[in-house]
Protein backbone atom coordinates (compact mmCIF):
# COMPACT_ATOMS: atom_id res chain seq x y z
CA UNK A 1 0.00 0.00 0.00
CA UNK A 2 2.82 2.58 0.90
CA UNK A 3 4.47 1.44 -2.14
CA UNK A 4 1.16 2.03 -4.27
CA UNK A 5 1.13 5.70 -2.45
CA UNK A 6 4.85 6.69 -3.46
CA UNK A 7 4.80 5.08 -6.72
CA UNK A 8 2.02 7.55 -8.10
CA UNK A 9 4.74 10.55 -7.69
CA UNK A 10 7.17 8.84 -9.89
CA UNK A 11 6.18 11.16 -12.77
CA UNK A 12 8.05 13.87 -14.51
CA UNK A 13 5.04 16.23 -13.36
CA UNK A 14 5.65 15.52 -9.93
CA UNK A 15 8.95 15.70 -9.45
CA UNK A 16 9.90 18.72 -11.40
CA UNK A 17 7.08 20.37 -8.98
CA UNK A 18 8.88 18.72 -6.24
CA UNK A 19 12.07 20.92 -7.57
CA UNK A 20 10.34 23.76 -8.03
CA UNK A 21 8.69 23.80 -4.23
CA UNK A 22 12.31 22.97 -3.08
CA UNK A 23 13.74 25.65 -4.97
CA UNK A 24 11.25 28.11 -3.74
CA UNK A 25 11.44 27.00 -0.25
CA UNK A 26 15.51 27.48 -0.36
CA UNK A 27 14.66 31.19 -1.48
CA UNK A 28 12.15 32.03 1.51
CA UNK A 29 14.16 30.33 3.98
CA UNK A 30 18.27 31.07 2.72
CA UNK A 31 17.20 34.95 2.14
CA UNK A 32 21.33 36.08 1.20
CA UNK A 33 21.24 33.70 -1.34
CA UNK A 34 21.47 36.01 -4.89
CA UNK A 35 23.06 38.31 -2.75
CA UNK A 36 26.47 37.14 -2.11
CA UNK A 37 29.05 38.81 -4.29
CA UNK A 38 32.80 38.96 -4.33
CA UNK A 39 34.60 42.12 -4.81
CA UNK A 40 37.04 42.53 -8.08
CA UNK A 41 39.28 45.02 -8.64
CA UNK A 42 38.60 48.21 -10.55
CA UNK A 43 38.11 47.54 -14.13
CA UNK A 44 36.74 44.10 -14.05
CA UNK A 45 33.17 43.59 -15.79
CA UNK A 46 30.61 43.91 -13.50
CA UNK A 47 29.01 40.36 -14.31
CA UNK A 48 32.56 38.95 -12.85
CA UNK A 49 30.55 39.99 -9.01
CA UNK A 50 27.64 37.62 -10.35
CA UNK A 51 29.95 34.51 -10.28
CA UNK A 52 29.26 33.28 -6.80
CA UNK A 53 25.56 33.18 -7.34
CA UNK A 54 25.90 31.50 -10.94
CA UNK A 55 28.13 28.45 -8.69
CA UNK A 56 25.45 28.70 -5.96
CA UNK A 57 22.22 28.03 -8.87
CA UNK A 58 24.47 25.91 -10.51
CA UNK A 59 25.24 23.88 -7.63
CA UNK A 60 21.03 23.59 -6.42
CA UNK A 61 19.84 23.04 -9.40
CA UNK A 62 22.22 20.73 -11.12
CA UNK A 63 22.35 18.65 -7.81
CA UNK A 64 18.47 18.55 -7.45
CA UNK A 65 18.11 17.65 -11.10
CA UNK A 66 20.67 15.06 -11.28
CA UNK A 67 18.33 13.57 -8.05
CA UNK A 68 15.64 13.76 -10.18
CA UNK A 69 16.18 12.53 -13.42
CA UNK A 70 18.06 9.61 -11.20
CA UNK A 71 14.59 8.64 -9.26
CA UNK A 72 12.93 8.55 -13.06
CA UNK A 73 15.35 6.21 -14.25
CA UNK A 74 17.40 8.14 -16.35
CA UNK A 75 20.73 6.87 -17.57
CA UNK A 76 22.97 8.99 -15.51
CA UNK A 77 26.34 7.79 -16.67
CA UNK A 78 27.03 11.28 -18.91
CA UNK A 79 24.61 13.61 -16.58
CA UNK A 80 27.09 15.27 -15.26
CA UNK A 81 29.04 16.54 -18.40
CA UNK A 82 26.06 17.43 -20.09
CA UNK A 83 24.43 19.16 -18.03
CA UNK A 84 27.84 21.50 -17.25
CA UNK A 85 27.83 21.89 -21.23
CA UNK A 86 24.12 22.82 -21.31
CA UNK A 87 24.22 25.00 -17.93
CA UNK A 88 27.45 26.69 -20.00
CA UNK A 89 25.51 27.69 -22.72
CA UNK A 90 22.30 28.77 -20.68
CA UNK A 91 24.98 31.11 -18.85
CA UNK A 92 26.61 32.29 -22.15
CA UNK A 93 23.28 33.12 -23.41
CA UNK A 94 22.49 35.42 -20.44
CA UNK A 95 25.82 37.36 -20.61
CA UNK A 96 25.38 37.63 -24.24
CA UNK A 97 21.63 39.57 -23.75
CA UNK A 98 23.47 41.35 -20.83
CA UNK A 99 25.73 43.25 -22.99
CA UNK A 100 24.99 46.80 -24.05
CA UNK A 101 24.80 46.86 -27.82
CA UNK A 102 22.52 43.50 -27.30
CA UNK A 103 20.23 45.15 -25.16
CA UNK A 104 19.00 47.69 -27.49
CA UNK A 105 17.87 44.90 -30.04
CA UNK A 106 15.25 43.62 -27.38
CA UNK A 107 16.69 40.41 -27.96
CA UNK A 108 16.36 37.81 -24.69
CA UNK A 109 18.42 35.05 -23.29
CA UNK A 110 15.68 32.82 -24.10
CA UNK A 111 16.58 33.87 -27.82
CA UNK A 112 20.01 32.94 -27.93
CA UNK A 113 19.43 29.99 -25.72
CA UNK A 114 17.79 28.13 -28.48
CA UNK A 115 19.70 29.59 -30.98
CA UNK A 116 22.84 27.88 -29.49
CA UNK A 117 21.09 24.60 -28.96
CA UNK A 118 19.61 24.82 -32.62
CA UNK A 119 23.26 25.39 -33.93
CA UNK A 120 24.37 22.16 -32.45
CA UNK A 121 21.64 19.91 -33.46
CA UNK A 122 21.14 21.36 -36.70
CA UNK A 123 25.23 21.67 -37.64
CA UNK A 124 26.80 18.93 -35.45
CA UNK A 125 23.68 16.67 -34.51
CA UNK A 126 23.27 15.79 -30.70
CA UNK A 127 25.55 13.27 -29.42
CA UNK A 128 24.98 10.85 -27.02
CA UNK A 129 26.84 12.11 -24.11
CA UNK A 130 24.47 15.56 -24.09
CA UNK A 131 21.24 13.50 -23.99
CA UNK A 132 21.07 12.77 -20.35
CA UNK A 133 20.06 16.67 -19.17
CA UNK A 134 18.60 17.64 -22.26
CA UNK A 135 15.19 17.50 -20.84
CA UNK A 136 13.16 20.87 -21.63
CA UNK A 137 9.76 19.80 -20.42
CA UNK A 138 11.30 18.63 -16.90
CA UNK A 139 13.72 22.22 -16.77
CA UNK A 140 9.90 24.10 -18.02
CA UNK A 141 8.20 22.36 -15.18
CA UNK A 142 10.35 23.12 -12.57
CA UNK A 143 10.95 26.54 -13.61
CA UNK A 144 6.81 27.45 -13.77
CA UNK A 145 6.46 26.94 -10.08
CA UNK A 146 9.27 29.47 -9.10
CA UNK A 147 7.56 31.81 -11.46
CA UNK A 148 4.33 31.75 -9.16
CA UNK A 149 6.69 33.80 -6.84
CA UNK A 150 6.87 36.65 -9.14
CA UNK A 151 2.81 36.69 -9.90
CA UNK A 152 2.40 39.29 -6.56
CA UNK A 153 -1.66 39.99 -6.29
CA UNK A 154 -1.25 43.49 -3.94
CA UNK A 155 0.70 44.32 -6.75
CA UNK A 156 -1.23 43.60 -9.71
CA UNK A 157 -4.48 45.67 -7.57
CA UNK A 158 -2.36 48.69 -7.92
CA UNK A 159 -3.23 48.93 -11.59
CA UNK A 160 -6.74 49.98 -10.24
CA UNK A 161 -9.83 48.01 -11.29
CA UNK A 162 -9.48 49.30 -14.86
CA UNK A 163 -6.14 47.85 -15.36
CA UNK A 164 -7.68 44.37 -14.69
CA UNK A 165 -10.91 44.73 -16.22
CA UNK A 166 -8.76 45.54 -19.56
CA UNK A 167 -6.25 42.31 -18.80
CA UNK A 168 -9.63 39.76 -18.29
CA UNK A 169 -11.73 41.85 -21.60
CA UNK A 170 -8.25 41.11 -23.80
CA UNK A 171 -7.25 38.07 -22.55
CA UNK A 172 -10.46 36.51 -22.89
CA UNK A 173 -11.54 38.09 -26.45
CA UNK A 174 -8.21 37.86 -27.94
CA UNK A 175 -7.81 33.92 -27.01
CA UNK A 176 -11.09 32.94 -27.75
CA UNK A 177 -10.52 35.02 -31.70
CA UNK A 178 -6.92 33.02 -32.07
CA UNK A 179 -8.43 29.82 -31.23
CA UNK A 180 -11.34 30.21 -33.31
CA UNK A 181 -8.77 31.37 -36.26
CA UNK A 182 -6.70 28.36 -36.00
CA UNK A 183 -9.39 25.74 -36.25
CA UNK A 184 -10.29 27.99 -39.72
CA UNK A 185 -7.27 28.14 -40.90
CA UNK A 186 -6.82 24.04 -40.14
CA UNK A 187 -4.32 24.49 -37.46
CA UNK A 188 -3.67 21.50 -35.28
CA UNK A 189 -5.93 22.00 -31.37
CA UNK A 190 -2.12 21.89 -29.83
CA UNK A 191 -1.00 24.56 -32.06
CA UNK A 192 -4.02 26.37 -31.66
CA UNK A 193 -3.97 26.33 -27.54
CA UNK A 194 -0.20 27.61 -28.02
CA UNK A 195 -0.65 30.45 -30.78
CA UNK A 196 -3.57 31.76 -28.93
CA UNK A 197 -2.60 31.76 -25.69
CA UNK A 198 0.89 32.85 -26.50
CA UNK A 199 -0.83 36.17 -28.44
CA UNK A 200 -3.27 36.79 -25.86
CA UNK A 201 -1.77 36.49 -21.83
CA UNK A 202 2.05 37.13 -21.96
CA UNK A 203 4.12 35.68 -24.96
CA UNK A 204 6.64 32.96 -23.92
CA UNK A 205 5.63 32.38 -20.28
CA UNK A 206 2.00 31.71 -21.34
CA UNK A 207 3.49 29.41 -24.37
CA UNK A 208 5.28 27.15 -21.54
CA UNK A 209 2.75 26.93 -19.46
CA UNK A 210 0.30 26.19 -21.54
CA UNK A 211 2.97 23.61 -23.57
CA UNK A 212 3.04 22.37 -19.98
CA UNK A 213 -0.69 21.93 -18.98
CA UNK A 214 -1.84 20.17 -22.31
CA UNK A 215 1.55 17.72 -22.65
CA UNK A 216 2.61 19.80 -25.71
CA UNK A 217 5.14 18.77 -28.25
CA UNK A 218 8.77 20.87 -27.39
CA UNK A 219 9.25 21.02 -30.98
CA UNK A 220 5.68 23.09 -31.41
CA UNK A 221 6.67 25.09 -28.38
CA UNK A 222 10.12 26.00 -29.96
CA UNK A 223 8.43 26.76 -33.09
CA UNK A 224 6.04 29.24 -30.95
CA UNK A 225 8.59 30.72 -28.97
CA UNK A 226 10.59 31.93 -31.63
CA UNK A 227 7.95 33.22 -33.20
CA UNK A 228 6.78 35.59 -30.15
CA UNK A 229 10.53 36.56 -29.93
CA UNK A 230 10.94 38.13 -33.63
CA UNK A 231 7.70 39.33 -33.51
CA UNK A 232 8.25 41.05 -30.39
CA UNK A 233 11.93 43.27 -31.60
CA UNK A 234 9.89 44.93 -34.34
CA UNK A 235 6.69 46.20 -32.45
CA UNK A 236 9.01 47.73 -29.76
CA UNK A 237 9.87 49.75 -32.12
CA UNK A 238 6.89 50.27 -34.38
CA UNK A 239 3.96 50.64 -31.51
CA UNK A 240 5.47 53.75 -29.87
CA UNK A 241 5.91 54.94 -33.09
CA UNK A 242 2.72 54.30 -34.23
CA UNK A 243 1.43 56.10 -30.49
CA UNK A 244 3.10 59.55 -31.03
CA UNK A 245 1.94 58.97 -34.82
CA UNK A 246 -2.00 58.73 -33.22
CA UNK A 247 -1.04 61.63 -30.29
CA UNK A 248 -2.25 59.19 -27.80
CA UNK A 249 -1.93 60.26 -23.98
CA UNK A 250 0.90 58.11 -22.22
CA UNK A 251 -1.68 56.53 -19.74
CA UNK A 252 -3.75 55.10 -23.31
CA UNK A 253 -0.15 54.14 -24.85
CA UNK A 254 1.21 52.56 -21.90
CA UNK A 255 -1.76 50.04 -21.25
CA UNK A 256 -1.57 49.41 -25.70
CA UNK A 257 1.91 48.42 -25.48
CA UNK A 258 1.52 46.29 -22.11
CA UNK A 259 -1.31 44.94 -23.78
CA UNK A 260 -0.05 43.40 -27.24
CA UNK A 261 3.86 43.78 -26.95
CA UNK A 262 4.29 40.05 -26.10
CA UNK A 263 7.76 39.87 -23.89
CA UNK A 264 7.98 42.15 -20.84
CA UNK A 265 11.86 43.10 -21.87
CA UNK A 266 10.06 44.35 -24.69
CA UNK A 267 7.04 46.03 -23.08
CA UNK A 268 9.67 48.13 -20.91
CA UNK A 269 11.82 49.32 -23.65
CA UNK A 270 9.28 50.23 -25.97
CA UNK A 271 7.56 52.02 -22.53
CA UNK A 272 10.75 54.55 -22.24
CA UNK A 273 10.21 55.13 -25.61
CA UNK A 274 7.46 57.22 -24.70
CA UNK A 275 8.43 58.28 -21.32
CA UNK A 276 8.10 57.27 -17.50
CA UNK A 277 4.11 57.24 -17.25
CA UNK A 278 4.06 55.11 -20.36
CA UNK A 279 6.28 52.76 -19.10
CA UNK A 280 4.81 51.98 -16.09
CA UNK A 281 1.50 51.97 -17.25
CA UNK A 282 2.82 49.59 -19.46
CA UNK A 283 4.47 47.73 -17.00
CA UNK A 284 1.77 47.62 -14.79
CA UNK A 285 -1.05 46.21 -17.79
CA UNK A 286 1.61 43.32 -18.65
CA UNK A 287 1.18 42.62 -15.16
CA UNK A 288 -2.28 42.43 -14.59
CA UNK A 289 -2.18 40.03 -17.90
CA UNK A 290 0.45 38.24 -16.34
CA UNK A 291 -1.30 37.23 -12.87
CA UNK A 292 -4.08 35.45 -15.29
CA UNK A 293 -1.35 33.31 -16.35
CA UNK A 294 -2.39 30.69 -13.82
CA UNK A 295 -5.63 30.96 -14.29
CA UNK A 296 -5.38 30.43 -17.50
CA UNK A 297 -3.25 27.55 -17.23
CA UNK A 298 -5.70 25.85 -14.73
CA UNK A 299 -8.94 26.40 -17.17
CA UNK A 300 -6.77 24.94 -19.81
CA UNK A 301 -5.45 21.88 -17.76
CA UNK A 302 -9.08 20.74 -16.87
CA UNK A 303 -10.58 21.21 -20.14
CA UNK A 304 -7.59 19.28 -22.14
CA UNK A 305 -7.31 16.81 -19.26
CA UNK A 306 -11.37 16.54 -20.15
CA UNK A 307 -10.85 16.62 -23.88
CA UNK A 308 -7.67 14.43 -23.93
CA UNK A 309 -9.56 11.06 -22.47
CA UNK A 310 -10.34 8.45 -24.78
CA UNK A 311 -13.73 8.38 -25.88
CA UNK A 312 -14.71 5.06 -24.66
CA UNK A 313 -13.15 6.12 -21.22
CA UNK A 314 -15.66 8.09 -19.03
CA UNK A 315 -13.97 10.91 -17.53
CA UNK A 316 -13.63 10.73 -13.70
CA UNK A 317 -12.59 12.63 -10.75
CA UNK A 318 -9.30 10.43 -10.56
CA UNK A 319 -8.41 10.06 -14.45
CA UNK A 320 -8.89 13.89 -14.83
CA UNK A 321 -6.66 14.08 -11.62
CA UNK A 322 -3.90 12.03 -13.00
CA UNK A 323 -4.09 13.64 -16.05
CA UNK A 324 -4.00 17.30 -14.87
CA UNK A 325 0.01 18.56 -14.81
CA UNK A 326 0.86 19.23 -11.34
CA UNK A 327 3.01 22.05 -12.13
CA UNK A 328 -0.19 24.07 -12.29
CA UNK A 329 -0.45 23.80 -8.23
CA UNK A 330 3.22 24.79 -7.10
CA UNK A 331 2.69 27.65 -9.35
CA UNK A 332 -0.68 28.95 -7.64
CA UNK A 333 0.57 27.23 -4.72
CA UNK A 334 3.64 29.99 -4.79
CA UNK A 335 2.10 32.51 -5.89
CA UNK A 336 -0.37 32.65 -3.29
CA UNK A 337 2.66 32.13 -0.59
CA UNK A 338 4.60 35.60 -1.75
CA UNK A 339 1.20 37.22 -2.10
CA UNK A 340 -0.31 36.80 1.69
CA UNK A 341 1.68 34.84 3.90
CA UNK A 342 5.10 36.67 3.22
CA UNK A 343 5.65 40.31 4.11
CA UNK A 344 6.22 43.05 1.25
CA UNK A 345 9.78 43.35 2.40
CA UNK A 346 10.58 39.61 2.92
CA UNK A 347 9.55 39.43 -0.66
CA UNK A 348 11.29 42.08 -2.34
CA UNK A 349 14.13 40.77 -0.52
CA UNK A 350 14.15 37.16 -1.95
CA UNK A 351 12.37 37.88 -5.73
CA UNK A 352 16.54 38.51 -7.31
CA UNK A 353 17.18 34.83 -6.54
CA UNK A 354 13.65 33.43 -7.16
CA UNK A 355 14.10 35.55 -10.84
CA UNK A 356 17.87 34.04 -11.13
CA UNK A 357 16.78 30.73 -10.20
CA UNK A 358 13.40 30.93 -12.56
CA UNK A 359 15.93 32.13 -15.23
CA UNK A 360 18.88 29.63 -15.01
CA UNK A 361 15.71 26.61 -15.46
CA UNK A 362 14.12 28.40 -18.22
CA UNK A 363 17.53 28.82 -19.81
CA UNK A 364 18.90 25.99 -19.37
CA UNK A 365 15.35 24.41 -20.57
CA UNK A 366 15.50 26.71 -24.09
CA UNK A 367 18.81 25.27 -24.65
CA UNK A 368 17.70 21.51 -24.21
CA UNK A 369 14.89 22.96 -26.77
CA UNK A 370 17.32 24.09 -29.32
CA UNK A 371 19.20 20.51 -28.87
CA UNK A 372 15.85 18.73 -29.20
CA UNK A 373 14.69 20.26 -32.52
CA UNK A 374 15.18 19.43 -36.04
CA UNK A 375 15.23 22.89 -38.17
CA UNK A 376 14.08 20.96 -40.85
CA UNK A 377 10.90 20.77 -38.92
CA UNK A 378 10.52 24.45 -38.01
CA UNK A 379 10.74 25.66 -41.86
CA UNK A 380 8.26 22.95 -43.19
CA UNK A 381 5.77 24.16 -45.55
CA UNK A 382 3.19 23.37 -43.60
CA UNK A 383 4.02 26.00 -40.65
CA UNK A 384 3.08 28.43 -43.31
CA UNK A 385 -0.23 28.40 -41.29
CA UNK A 386 0.59 28.63 -37.63
CA UNK A 387 2.51 31.60 -39.03
CA UNK A 388 -0.30 33.35 -40.54
CA UNK A 389 -2.64 32.75 -37.49
CA UNK A 390 -0.15 33.88 -35.04
CA UNK A 391 -0.23 37.23 -37.29
CA UNK A 392 -3.61 37.72 -37.92
CA UNK A 393 -4.24 37.01 -33.84
CA UNK A 394 -1.97 39.41 -33.12
CA UNK A 395 -2.99 42.07 -35.86
CA UNK A 396 -6.74 41.40 -33.90
CA UNK A 397 -5.14 42.46 -30.85
CA UNK A 398 -3.34 45.31 -31.32
CA UNK A 399 -6.66 46.68 -32.67
CA UNK A 400 -8.86 45.49 -30.16
CA UNK A 401 -6.16 46.34 -27.26
CA UNK A 402 -6.39 49.64 -28.70
CA UNK A 403 -9.82 50.38 -28.52
CA UNK A 404 -10.39 48.74 -25.03
CA UNK A 405 -7.35 51.00 -23.75
CA UNK A 406 -9.03 54.34 -25.43
CA UNK A 407 -12.30 53.09 -24.17
CA UNK A 408 -10.91 52.80 -20.15
CA UNK A 409 -7.97 55.07 -19.77
CA UNK A 410 -8.98 58.27 -21.64
CA UNK A 411 -11.24 59.92 -23.92
CA UNK A 412 -9.59 60.65 -26.95
CA UNK A 413 -9.56 62.53 -30.24
CA UNK A 414 -7.22 60.82 -32.93
CA UNK A 415 -5.38 63.65 -34.99
CA UNK A 416 -2.56 62.47 -36.91
CA UNK A 417 0.74 63.86 -36.91
CA UNK A 418 1.01 65.24 -40.54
Amino acid sequence: MKNSFLKQFKTEDWIATIIGAVLVALVIFVPTLGKVKYQFPEGYPDWFAKVPFEVTKFLFVGILSAIGLWILDVKMKWFPVSFLFIYGLSFLAQYVTGLSFIKTTGFEAVFFSVAFGLIIRNFFGLPKWLEPAARSEFYIKAGLVILGTSIIFREIMKAGSFGMIQAVVVVLAVWYFSFWLSKKLGVDREMGALLSSAVSICGVSAAIATSGAIKGDSKKLSFVVSLVLVVAVPMMYLMPYLAKLLGLSQEVAGAWLGGTIDTTGAVVAAGKFLGPIAESQSVIIKSSQNVLLGVAAFIISLYWSYKGTNKDIKPSPALLWERFPKFVLGFIAASLVFSFLLEPETVKGVKDAAKGLRETLFSVAFVSIGLETDFRHIFKKENNKFIATFLIAQLFNVLFTLLVAWLLFGKYEFSFGW
